[in-house]
């Protein structure tokens, strides 16, 4: 049995790993999907002081508190950066990180530092008061009618500062095993970014929530890791 620890992206929350999540179940291991902090069920922490370190601590938290070991730990999308920094300072618990679309970079990089000039833009349209307006569920390419709704009745707004704090590594994530699973047709660098880290890489034909367009297929791929 292996232990999978599943970390969601911006705006969404652990529900989003729902289809994959019961997959891993099924197929006999430990899956555990926490929410982070001001998201999900968790919306009403929501506070513009949030930052990366805040998210960072919710996943160090939950490996500590419950003193996991040999844990697989997923991150989708924003949360690439959580679970990079959260392995550099648990390293010892972590036997393999995946990343799923995810945006990653070396020791002081940020979303905003990493992301292109329209999308920084377009997140600054869309953020008021320190939190970011959640984007409708085609422009991460779920399209399907009952998917939508399932999406957009869940997704919150998500706090701005995640996307400005940079990440705080000391290089122990480098020697822990990982590779990245990537959504095609892509629309940001993202296997730039992770080949950049030396990470191996396999396409996975999907819009970028591929826990909800793809579940079968997502983990085909996490079961391999196991």
């Amino acid at each position: 049995m292996t232990t999978y620890v599943l970390v969601h992206g911006a705006w969404r929350g652990g529900w989003c790993w729902r289809d994959v999540a019961g997959r891993l179940r099924a197929a006999g291991h430990h899956v555990l999907t926490p929410t982070l902090t001001g998201l999900g069920e968790r919306a009403h922490e929501l506070r513009p002081d949030v930052g990366l370190r805040t998210h960072v601590d919710d996943v160090v938290g939950l490996l500590r508190g419950a003193d996991l070991r040999e844990v697989v730990l997923v991150g989708h999308s924003y949360a690439g950066l959580v679970v990079r920094e959260a392995a550099d300072r648990e390293p010892g618990r972590i036997a393999r990180l995946v990343l799923v679309d995810a945006w990653v970079g070396p020791d002081g990089a940020s979303m905003d530092s990493l992301a292109p000039d329209f999308f920084r833009k377009w997140i600054d349209a869309a953020a008021t008061d320190g939190v970011i307006a959640v984007p409708p569920a085609s422009t991460v390419g779920v399209t399907e009618p009952d998917q939508v709704a399932w999406l957009e009745e869940r997704s919150t707004p998500h706090p701005r500062r995640t996307f400005a704090d940079p990440t705080r590594l000391t290089g122990a994530v480098d020697a822990i095993p990982a590779r990245a699973v990537l959504c095609v047709p892509a629309r940001f660098p993202f296997g730039e970014w992770a080949r950049g880290l030396g990470y191996a890489t396999v396409e996975l034909e999907s819009g970028h929530d591929a826990m909800v367009t793809a579940p079968g297929a997502l983990t085909g791929l996490l079961l391999e890791d196991a």
